[in-house]
């Protein structure tokens, strides 16, 4: 049986919801510059705004202007926790301003408490994609060490405005998507740029830049728990051929593995070495590295692959990476293999590894949702997909003691998707009535995971 302190609900990032891309002095953000797409074509960053361009960000969903009726529907739902983020562009709108943006950050005074006073425990990412786009033009984004106090500056105005009220921290999402998309890092290459040592340098800075939040937050207040956060998804090898099984290894160690070992271990592991990238490491980045280590691992699971030393393998369409197909397991429509399995995999390594708590803060199932003739949405798929996902975490849970804070389902309600840009690759339990093309009335419409997931939290994932 699940404790009673385990915290169900969901998450979303500002970027893809609030909207409200210009308003009550917020600056644009690197996704405010971002294209749509869809699983075919992908996303560009534009830097300037195209006329023939469309910008899904700057409407979101507008949950700016409507979250206090969209989580009157979390709510109900039951949910005890609701994970968003802070745009860093409405607290400081160029990045570098002398003084955080008042009206920023009243904005998330009235989210935050209207969450408490909902029964919901905020759960915050301080950055999520969402650096201001005027760092990238000025400085270069990651790749410039001055981006680390501008962070740290940030992350303290806002421990300090949040005290008592944010206890659940994650200093930036997916970090490892530095290396794997170096644009979210606000990173423009040239053409003669050494595009890896570029980023594994901006990822040590993002690295130096955590543990110093981390330190300031647990400074402002003992009791905040701050949390790495990485995107994880587990490499089966091809064949049983021993090269297949070290390449299976190496893609967990490298892909997962090693962005935790530094924030959760505060140092580099012995096997960097073997990325032949040669860092600039300023004195005191080390100790900083050690002090300021993470409280849990917070982290994101959709799906597995399978790897081959050859490195062969088909194109997995959106905006996973590429791999060879597993004949074992079914797919998404975007090409994405569904593998419950795999999360028990993924538990076991990370809290035997680190042997601190793990927080499953996305989890979900894009599909393309129809709006039947009566107006109900049947998306059994969805259901099917989180039920085997819930069920899979709780058995480790119960039979090996595994700590794990909470769960967050990706998105609860339809959002942009950050992969594609489209509103077609829909996750939530709540229909958003919008195009990809932003066109529709905005209308929010439960659908049939909706019900479902309100029993799985009422029961504490008795009923699935």
């Amino acid at each position: 049986m699940i404790n009673d302190k385990f915290l169900w609900g969901g998450a979303i990032a500002a970027n893809q919801a609030e909207g409200a891309y210009n308003v009550d002095g917020k600056g644009l953000s690197i996704m405010d510059t971002v294209t749509s797409g869809n699983k075919d074509t992908p996303r560009r960053f534009t830097l300037e705004f195209e006329k023939n361009s469309y910008y899904p960000n700057h409407l979101g969903i507008d949950f700016y202007n409507n979250y206090e009726t969209d989580t009157d529907l979390f709510r109900e739902m039951g949910f005890q926790c609701f994970r968003t983020s802070i745009a860093w562009s409405r607290i400081f709108p160029n990045g570098d301003d002398e003084e955080p943006n008042e009206q920023g950050l009243v904005y998330y005074d009235n989210l935050f408490k209207t969450l408490k006073e909902k029964g919901m425990e905020p759960i915050v990412t301080i950055s999520h994609f969402e650096m201001p786009l005027a760092l990238v033009k000025k400085y270069g984004g990651w790749r410039n060490r001055k981006l680390i106090d501008l962070y740290a500056r940030f992350a303290e105005v806002v421990f300090r405005r949040y005290k008592g009220i944010v206890k659940y921290w994650m200093t930036f999402n997916e970090i490892n998507s530095t290396i794997m998309v170096p644009a979210i890092a606000g990173i423009i290459v040239g053409n003669d740029d050494d595009v890896k040592k570029i980023s594994y340098q901006a990822l040590h800075h993002q690295f130096v830049a955590s543990a110093k939040a981390v330190i300031i937050g647990h400074d402002i207040d003992p009791e905040n728990k701050i949390g790495c956060m990485v995107m994880t998804t587990v490499g089966y090898p091809k064949t049983s051929h021993p090269l297949d099984v070290l390449a299976s290894q190496e893609y967990l160690r490298d892909g997962t593995l090693f962005y935790c070992d530094v924030q959760m271990r505060g140092e580099y592991p012995n096997y960097f070495k073997s990325y032949g990238v040669d860092l600039e490491v300023l004195e005191g980045d080390l100790e900083l590295l050690k002090r300021g280590v993470t409280d849990y691992v917070g982290f994101s699971y959709y799906a597995s692959q399978v790897v081959s030393y050859n490195g062969e393998g088909d194109q997995i369409q959106g905006n996973m990476t590429t791999g060879l197909k597993n004949p074992y397991l079914d797919a998404s429509p975007w090409g994405w293999q569904i593998d419950p399995d795999g999360l028990i995999y993924l538990m076991r390594e990370l809290y035997e590894r680190y042997n601190k708590p793990l927080f499953i803060v996305e989890n979900g199932f894009g599909h393309n949702d129809v709006v039947e003739k009566d107006g109900s949405i049947v998306d059994d798929y969805r259901i099917d997909y989180l039920s085997k996902h819930i069920k899979a975490m709780l058995s480790v849970m119960n039979t090996e003691n595994i700590e794990v804070i909470g769960y967050t389902a990706w998105g609860p309600i339809d959002i942009v998707s950050a992969g594609t840009g489209e509103m077609d690759k829909r996750y939530g339990f709540i229909y958003v009535d919008l195009n990809n093309e932003g066109k529709g009335t905005l209308k929010r419409i439960r659908k049939k995971s909706f019900q479902w997931y309100k029993e799985v939290i009422a029961s504490n994932g008795e009923c699935l």
